[in-house]
Formats: C-alpha cells, structure tokens, sequence
C-alpha cells in the first residue's frame, strides 16, 4: 500500500478534571475513517507518534494525548501520579472527545493504561496494535524485573530510577537494540528530555516508576480480559527490547491465537526506525477490523 499524502494535524488542549490534555489528532478525509487510539510510552509523549500520524492521518482518524507528567499536558501540582490515575485521565479524555469504538494502540507505558480502559469499557475496544507492551512475566528483562522491584523506603531506590531519568538514559532506551542507530532522529530523545527536565516531571516518574509493580500484579485479569473478549489484534515487537524481550511477544498468542505477530529487528522504540514497514500492516488491519463493524 502507497501513502502519498501527508496528513493534515491539529494540536489541541481538552480539560479532563482539572488536567489540561495536551493531544494530536489527524484530519482524514473521510468523516467516518477508523479512529486508532495512539497510547504512547515512557519517557516519551504523542510526539512520538508523529510520522506515523503524518503517513496514516489522511485515511484514519489518529489520535494521540499526553498523560498527566508527560509532554505538553498541564496537570495540578497536587496531582497524585499512579496508572490509575493515568487511566482515570485517559478514560475522562475519551469521553469528552465522544469516542465509542476504536482501535487502540498500547505502547510500553500506554499498555498498562490501556488496560485498564479495555477492563472498564470493553465495548469501546474495536481492536488492539500491540508494539512493545508488556502482558506476561517472561516479557520482562532481568533488568526489568530489578527496575520494578525497587520500592521508595529501599536505600539508593530513588538514585537508581532518577538515573534513568538523564539524558544518557533516554538516549539509551532508543538505541540499545537498534541495528542501524543512523535511521534515528536525535530529536526524539533530545525533546523527551526536555520534557524530563521540566519542573516536577522528575517526581511524577519516579512516583510510577514505584507504582508498575500494580501494573504486573494486574497481568493475570488482563489475560483474561484478552481470552475473553478476543479482539483482533495486531502485534508489531522490537526483539532486542531491553525491558521487554521478545518472549513478551509470544506470549500474547497463549490467549490470542489469531492475533497476527511481527517480530522486528530493533529495539524498543520500533517506530523509529521501522515505521515504512510498521505503517502499511496497521493500515491493512485498521482496514479489516473497521470493516467487521
């Protein structure tokens, strides 16, 4: 499939309960195009999400917010940063956009949080695009296991997660895996710390770096959230994710047989450098999966 047209986005501000959500979203050209939900992950925001948006926004109606912590969202000082809390914010952004049926695509992070929307509004999940977000306890690296471990009253905890939090560690979560880090733009990593380095978006992240252990502890509901309500899903994985290795992918299989499975050479942010080959199957799928409506 060719795409030659470049999409038309707006950048958009929606108050959800305080929280100024920041959000992309394509102009298609049809009024009722599928509608894909972008999800994205740490330490990124929607940004990460715009060339996919500028090759597939002319046809499909992608939509992309910031979480509370993240990019350009605005939210309280007082806000207390958890995933569910992340997901109260994302449902509340669904519902004031008016969405009722959507595809979603869950990445790291947006796994996690999209979840939990899939739990609370099933009827609202018209199809999954799985890249990189975890389900299962052997998609997680040693390294993510230590990561996940770590707990606040644990001495040399909060060092170990502000670490990541550097530019050195951001730049290294897009190009350790990474076959040709040629095909990256700096600009990805440059503009993620950026957002890193804003007052207080340090302690929103290790205040979720605390919380994933709820995240794996919800792995077994979600499974069978998937075995029962067996969406049509589209797994595109970055096999030499460090966090999340390649058995993560696999995995999915064990309650999605027919779930269709792409295992790429790169590692995390899959995106980034395999977007050519990415684009065209979550456009064939998006295709097939708006048509058994």
């Amino acid at each position: 499939m060719t795409f030659s047209l470049v999409a038309r986005t707006t950048h958009r501000h929606l108050d959800v309960d305080g929280v100024r959500v920041f959000y992309r979203e394509s102009l298609p050209e049809r009024s009722d195009a599928p509608v894909l939900l972008l999800l994205h992950g740490f330490p990124s925001a929607s940004h990460q999400f715009r060339r996919l948006i500028d090759v597939l926004g002319t046809r499909y109606r992608l939509i992309a917010p910031d979480y509370p912590g993240f990019g350009h969202t605005e939210a309280p000082a007082d806000f207390s940063y958890s995933f569910d809390r992340l997901a109260d914010t994302t449902e509340g952004f669904v519902r004031k956009l008016g969405l009722t049926r959507f595809v979603m695509y869950v990445f790291d992070f947006g796994a996690p949080i999209g979840f939990r929307l899939a739990e609370r509004h099933p009827e609202w999940i018209a199809g999954l695009v799985v890249q990189n977000g975890n389900l299962y306890e052997e998609g997680l690296s040693a390294g993510a296991r230590d990561f996940i471990a770590l707990r606040p009253d644990q001495p040399g905890a909060e060092d170990t997660i502000r670490d990541l939090l550097t530019l050195p560690g951001t730049r290294g979560q897009y190009e350790t895996g990474v076959a040709d880090p040629e095909l990256l733009a700096p600009e990805g990593w440059t503009l993620d710390q950026h957002f890193l380095d804003l007052p207080g978006r340090k302690e929103a992240q290790v205040a979720l770096a605390f919380d994933y252990h709820s995240n794996v502890e919800r792995y077994g509901t979600w499974q069978e959230w998937l075995r029962t309500h067996t969406p049509p899903t589209l797994i595109t994985w970055g096999a030499n994710d460090p966090f999340f290795p390649e058995p993560g992918a696999h995995a999915y299989l064990r309650d999605l047989a027919d779930a269709e499975l792409h295992v790429l050479d790169t590692g995390h942010f899959a995106l980034e450098d395999h977007l050519p080959g990415i684009a065209p199957l979550i456009a064939d799928f998006l295709d097939r999966v708006w048509a058994r409506r």
